[in-house]
């Protein structure tokens, strides 16, 4: 009989014993999130310190997806690049993973995807301000389903004040790691969050043409 799993309800034992997902505590395994970061422009700070300061307004109040969304990822994408060439950008995705023996289905929506006419780029979870990461960084490698080794796969996970990007490939076996946990009202970790995005871009439009690299958000 096959167990279908929703997304959301997906726990990273379950990624484990079925899919054989693994974390590796190879530092050199995710270094995209950490080496040759980009300088940011005044300009760019200012923006990012706006979109501080418009989060921790509204936050006095619920914060839900949506506003997660409009406030602080759409503003940071746009900052990124990801809005103009050579990339796109898709909502409510859907996609699932299948076991090897076929035994379990996971089916989920990526609230947001970037792609470029050849690969997916990013798949971005958010989640409302109050959840902690946790609840969504299980949900964001059914990337799975869609990585071909031996190419990478990227995520990102915020609840709007957190940030974690997490690194996938497929080997023997799929294995991932993630990045600390960025906090927007920790010094300037915004900047960070937006150095990483452009280092992604970087990386993503590198690869591209050597046909290598797969990236969900």
């Amino acid at each position: 009989m096959v167990e279908n799993i929703q997304a959301q309800n997906i726990e990273l034992y379950q990624l484990q014993e079925k899919f054989g997902l693994q974390p590796t505590d190879d530092d050199q395994f995710f270094r995209e999130w950490q080496d040759n970061l980009p300088e940011l422009s005044d300009q760019e700070k200012w923006e990012l310190d706006e979109v501080k300061k418009d989060y921790f307004h509204l936050s006095r109040y619920p914060i839900l997806e949506p506003i997660v969304k409009m406030v602080v990822l759409s503003r940071l994408l746009k900052l990124g690049g990801f809005l103009r060439p050579p990339f796109y950008l898709s909502a409510e995705k859907e996609v699932q993973i299948v076991s090897e023996d076929k035994g379990t289905i996971v089916k989920g929506r990526l609230d947001l995807l970037i792609f470029t006419p050849h690969f997916w780029i990013m798949a971005i979870e958010s989640k409302r301000a109050k959840y902690s990461l946790g609840a969504g960084i299980p949900q964001t490698p059914i990337m799975l389903g869609n990585s071909d080794a031996p190419k990478p796969a990227f995520g990102f996970v915020t609840n709007g004040n957190e940030f974690s990007f997490l690194k996938l490939i497929q080997q023997n076996e799929p294995i991932y790691s993630q990045s600390y946990p960025i906090v927007l009202n920790r010094q300037d970790d915004i900047y960070v969050v937006l150095q990483i995005l452009k280092r992604l871009a970087q990386v993503v439009i590198s690869s591209s043409r050597k046909d290598c690299c797969i990236f969900q958000v």
